[in-house]
This record gives structure tokens, sequence and C-alpha cells, in this order.
């Protein structure tokens, strides 16, 4: 019953190829026999963590995001090169926008954030027993760390502080997985 639902690659079309996406057209052929459009986003894959310095303090990020022209608060993530292993970049991207490098890290879920217009999964990290060294930002990364309560970054979902999907989910997935066992 389920195959009835897949569809088939007829044909691609690479529309775009980017340093960090690309932008295909596909031609599929639907389970009805028709063809059809699909247009999408290929994207390398990603994580996302969330550092916690202690029992009840995470460190989140303020950024501006061009696309939406806002300075938003935001946990560390990023892009996973190629043949990398998502482990890997968890620890890469904390140190790189932090500082910090994770004695204890864990991988609490992976999700795809927009599976209807791009093929990225995102991997879902919590970090802890933290050791400062030092930052390392890409030349065109500005962003500021700055310490929040773990209770207060959930209470910023709920009023709207925190917009970015990713945050959202990883603080969300983290809480409802039992965080508390992990960071002592």
């Amino acid at each position: 019953m389920v195959d009835s639902l897949i569809e088939k690659k007829v044909s691609r079309n690479c529309l775009y190829k980017g340093h960090s996406v690309s932008f295909f057209k596909d031609v599929v052929l639907l389970p009805n026999g028709r063809q059809a459009v699909r247009d999408y986003m290929g994207h390398p894959g990603a994580v996302t963590v969330v550092p916690f310095l202690d029992r009840d303090r995470i460190l989140m990020l303020r950024q501006y995001r061009y696309p939406v022209k806002k300075i938003i608060r935001e946990i560390p993530a990023g892009k996973i090169d190629k043949g990398e292993n998502p482990l890997v970049c968890a620890r890469r991207e904390l140190l790189e926008e932090t500082g910090y490098w994770p004695r204890k890290i864990k991988r609490i879920i992976s999700f795809w954030p927009t599976p209807a217009f791009a093929d990225e999964i995102m991997h879902v990290y919590m970090a802890w027993d933290l050791i400062y060294k030092k930052a390392h930002t890409d030349p065109d990364e500005f962003l500021e760390p700055f310490p929040v309560r773990f209770s207060s970054a959930l209470r910023w979902i709920k009023t709207g502080r925190i917009r970015d999907a990713k945050s959202i989910i990883a603080l969300l997935a983290i809480e409802a997985f039992g965080w508390r066992s992990y960071v002592r």
C-alpha cells in the first residue's frame, strides 16, 4: 500500500549549484502514471547544539539573519562539510561559534526542517561538561554568544522571542527527552 505513494524521478535539471545549497527541477512519475515537476533545494545537512553551561543555563547566540532582516536568538548550528560525520561537525561548530569544546555530547533527534522543498536533514545534539578554548568564527560570521536559563529559553518560545525553527525543535526535544538525566 505504501509503495502506491512513491514518486519516481524521470529527469533532473540542476538550476543552480551554490557553495552551500543547490536548486533542482525534477520531473517525476506520479503513482497514477502522470508526470509532475518537483522544485527543491539540495542541502548537505546540518547540526545544531544546545550547550549546557551548567544545570540551569545554556549558551545561545544573537545573530543577524539577512533573509528575515532581524537579529535573532538561536542556538549554535552549522552545515555539515562533505563527508563529515555529524558528531564531528557538532563539536566543530560549537567550538567555532562559542569557543567551548564539549567533553560530553549526545545526539537527541534528527529531523527534516522543510521536507516539502528541501532535502536537508538536521541533527540535534546537547553538550555539557564544556571546556572554554577560543571561538573561531568564519570571516563572514558575526554573532554574540550569551548565557540564558534553559527555563527562560523555553518561555521565549511561547512568547515569540525565539522564532528560529531549529532552536525551537532542539529546545523542546531536549526538554521532552529528559536532559536532566545527563546534565548534573
